[in-house]
């Protein structure tokens, strides 16, 4: 069996629906697991409706209605009537979401968040599910909260492994055609958690190990991993094959393609994964395996915004040692910040952080206490991996460099986002 990941954009619209459609019938139509993310951006229109409930704005329930309607129309396309239940189990996963915000009486927003931003996957993969029906397709719908148990660190969860796969085994038929939710799962008191911002591929991984799947492929906008962003760099190369490792490099320097903790579950058991066109299915797209590290070897750009650098050094002028060290990550872990960059010399220790959960302020307040701090917001970190002197000398020309750092396969240099 495979298991193949559509993300927002292959769901955007009534139109993106139905190519979902056409490339399951395409690929066959038995022994897969389907999953799938929100509906174009409506994980950041959630996240709107999030931050309008904490400011207990009068919009939210306009804003709310608004996001229906946006579903409605892609049924309204979809469906040949409004007595079809495609509708009443949308209007039942938005009724929820009013009924969750008006009883909620938890302050943490990071346990909110995980609540409302779900109800983005239920329903686009409630649409999708009875859109294959209504074309013959059999499938069977699962709510993924009942497949992936996770512990209760809301955001960015760790999987039991052990209870997922006994709960996958159990309730997924590998023969069968399957459509699930990515990004989303549940602890042991039943309340929803998530895996991360783009955590979907990572559900597809996740499923691919519990079921040993034949191999896993995400469906994407773009004809597979390229050397860089389409969006940011001119004349990109398509990769035709990487290895786990070489992957996983690229992941945790920030690519955007395949999500960071994927690959891991997937090496374990040498689960080959695909990268490939939802606009053009028969395309080989670029194999994730084992071998040579990547063909074509090719300098690979990976440009990270809106990060900030943050220096700190002694008081007294003493060395960084050990137990500072220690003492920062401690609080980087309490501020759940992400580290992408470290450079320490006898009295100084650098970091390149991301504050995705805009903590940054209070870890910078709490810093200052006993170091002294320097920071700049809005840097943005530029990794080349396989860089020759060629590409190094034309991507660092009229930027100012705030730090940079090289290993043997790998340059990363954080720039003042203006240049």
């Amino acid at each position: 069996m495979q298991v193949f990941k559509f993300g927002g954009a292959s769901v955007k619209d009534a139109k993106g629906v139905r190519n979902v459609a056409k490339v399951i019938e395409l690929m066959g139509k038995t022994q897969k697991v389907i999953v799938i993310s929100a509906m174009g951006k409506t994980t950041n229109a959630l996240e709107h409706i999030i931050a309008l409930y904490f400011a207990q704005d009068n919009n939210l329930k306009a804003e709310i209605e608004n996001l229906r309607q946006y579903h409605h129309k892609i049924l309204d396309e979809l469906f040949k009537t409004k007595q079809h239940p495609a509708y009443t189990k949308t209007n039942y996963f938005f009724d929820e979401l009013e009924i969750f915000l008006s009883r909620n009486k938890s302050p943490n927003y990071d346990f909110v968040y995980d609540q409302v931003v779900a109800f983005g996957e239920l329903i686009s993969t409630s649409i999708v599910s009875q859109f294959l029906h209504q074309l013959g397709i059999d499938n069977a719908w699962h709510d993924c909260r009942n497949l992936i148990h996770t512990d209760s660190t809301h955001r960015d969860a760790e999987v039991n492994w052990e209870q997922t796969q006994t709960k996958i085994k159990a309730h997924i038929n590998p023969e069968e055609l399957s459509i699930t939710q990515g990004f989303i799962g549940s602890d042991e008191n039943n309340f929803t958690t998530t895996l991360g911002r783009e955590g979907s591929d990572y559900t597809a991984g996740i499923i691919a190990y519990c079921l040993n799947a034949e191999n896993v492929s995400i469906w994407k906008d773009v004809p597979g991993v390229l050397n860089g962003d389409p969006s940011v760099f001119k004349d990109t190369q398509l990769l035709n094959q990487i290895s786990y490792e070489e992957a996983i490099e690229l992941a945790f320097y920030g690519a955007s393609v395949i999500h960071p903790k994927t690959l891991q579950p997937l090496q374990q058991k040498e689960i080959p994964l695909f990268v490939k066109s939802f606009y053009d299915p028969k395309s080989p797209g670029t194999c994730v395996t084992k071998g040579e590290a990547i063909q074509p070897k090719v300098p690979c750009y990976i440009v990270k915004n809106d990060l900030i650098m943050l220096s700190l050094s002694s008081l007294d002028f003493s060395f960084f040692v050990e137990d500072n060290i220690s003492e920062i990550f401690a609080l980087f872990h309490k501020y759940q910040i992400k580290v992408d960059l470290i450079q320490n010399s006898a009295i100084s220790f650098s970091v390149c952080i991301d504050n995705k959960f805009k903590n940054a302020d209070k870890l910078i307040e709490h810093l200052k206490a006993k170091f002294k701090v320097k920071f700049e917001k809005d840097v943005t970190l530029l990794t080349i991996r396989h860089y020759t002197d060629k590409t190094l000398k034309e991507m660092t020309k009229y930027k100012e460099i705030l730090l940079k750092q090289f290993t043997q396969e790998t340059v990363q240099l954080v720039v003042k986002s203006s240049q």
